[in-house]
């Protein structure tokens, strides 16, 4: 496994989160994150620090309704080998996402069959050879969940799942590859439909998993909440939708071990249209407060709002609506920060010690954003760190901006950065 020394350091959990105890974790680290191949024109593979990485996955590869097919567009078949190339020259793990939101379609017809998943292994392996990867991270969302609205969907994917995860492991091919899987903040969910009790037979055959811990509130919601909370135990019931505490303490008495989990952490934030009145609680902004959902705010440069097409339709057929994406530069760009991460002049700001997250205003605008910042990325460090985590993945490589998030979290978690990579 690719890692990063962690230093010998002791820490104490910030805010609320874990059991108050002091405590010291001289293990190693992966720090990781996913490349978003759609946006090199802006962010090329060369623009990653790659030192301070030990893995970067490249997003996505997708599942086709051929199960020996996995599908890659032009463009990924062009900045995917110069992504492998500075990744292995850097001494980086570089591994390939199949999946995501739009690409885990067919997932559950790929792994249908004892047929089907042979030929979607062949696929896989193919991949890995021709493209010189050290490992493949499937993000299937989600088996036996629907997803996207039209994904293909069994009782049996969780199952299956496994099954192709175990022969995958067996072939001579995937014995020695990293294998990991983006997963939900709840476990894989059985054939009734509920959360496994135990997901130790997948531990075997992986090397971890990556709980994606964003888009935990949005603008589906009913309040202005947090994008990819710490911790949620303190607010108030409703409020509760989930959170890295809740995640992991889900996933490991499920057998899922602490130290084959990364915290997935997110570089981007939420945007939402908040009336001035709703927004602010006398001096300070108001907790989880209503905002328009007919007024979503366009996102940053990078998010495809500005262009936005009101008729466009997703795979499904379903509406496509404006994302309303910040990414951390994003938020700088947009005037809401200033270039160290801080609250710019102007706006008004609020810190939430429960579920660490910060929140950012701007009141001539009624622009509301739920984000991650240097702090609270300190905090979710410290939390891998005291929980014994596998160490961290964000989403995604470009959304920082000079570094301030991947070193905050970094530091928080105990990386040694003058070290150099173990066990590549």
């Amino acid at each position: 496994m690719c890692t990063l020394k962690r230093q010998a350091t002791t820490v104490t959990p910030s805010g609320s989160t874990g059991s108050g105890n002091t405590t010291s974790n001289s293990g190693d680290v992966i720090a990781a994150s996913w490349y978003a191949g759609w946006n090199y024109q802006y962010f090329a593979p060369s623009n990653i620090s790659w030192s301070k990485y030990s893995t970067v996955y490249y997003a996505f590869a997708e599942t086709t309704p051929d199960s020996s097919t996995i599908s890659l567009t032009s463009d990924d078949t062009n900045v995917l080998p110069q992504f492998v190339s500075l990744a292995h020259q850097n001494n980086v793990k570089a591994v390939l996402t199949i999946g995501g939101w739009s690409g885990s379609q067919y997932f559950s017809s790929s792994l249908a069959t004892a047929d089907n998943r042979t030929a979607f292994i062949n696929a896989v392996t193919k991949l890995v050879s021709q493209y010189d990867l050290d490992g493949v991270d499937f993000d299937w969302e989600y088996p036996g969940k629907q997803g996207l609205g039209c994904n293909t969907i069994s009782d049996n994917d969780s199952a299956n799942f496994l099954s192709m995860l175990q022969e995958l492991r067996s072939q001579p091919a995937g014995k020695n590859l990293t294998l990991s899987a983006a997963v939900s903040i709840t476990p894989f969910v059985g054939s009734g439909g509920t959360p496994m009790s135990d997901v130790s037979a997948f531990a075997s055959v992986l090397d971890y998993i990556e709980i994606m811990n964003y888009d935990i509130w949005g603008s589906w919601s009913t309040g202005v909440g947090p994008n990819a909370p710490l911790d949620d135990s303190c607010a108030p019931p409703a409020d509760q939708q989930g959170s890295a505490t809740s995640a992991v303490k889900a996933w490991t008495a499920a057998k899922m071990p602490a130290d084959q989990i990364i915290l997935g952490v997110a570089s981007y934030g939420h945007s939402f249209s908040v009336s001035t009145s709703a927004a602010s609680n006398g001096s300070s902004l108001a907790a989880y407060p209503a905002f328009n959902k007919a007024e979503q705010p366009d996102g940053d440069k990078w998010s495809g709002d500005a262009t936005f097409n009101a008729s466009a339709t997703d795979a499904c057929g379903n509406p496509v609506t404006k994302s309303g994406i910040f990414d951390f530069w994003g938020m700088v760009d947009g005037g809401f920060l200033t270039a160290n991460g801080s609250v710019a002049e102007g706006m008004m700001s609020r810190y939430d010690e429960c579920s660490q997250t910060p929140y950012v205003y701007n009141p001539n605008t009624q622009v509301m954003i739920s984000y991650d910042n240097a702090q609270s990325f300190a905090a979710k460090g410290q939390f891998i760190n005291t929980q014994g985590l596998a160490g961290f993945a964000m989403w995604e490589t470009g959304g920082d901006l000079n570094d301030v998030l991947l070193d905050a979290i970094s530091q928080g978690a105990g990386v040694d950065s003058s070290d150099s990579f173990d066990d590549c």
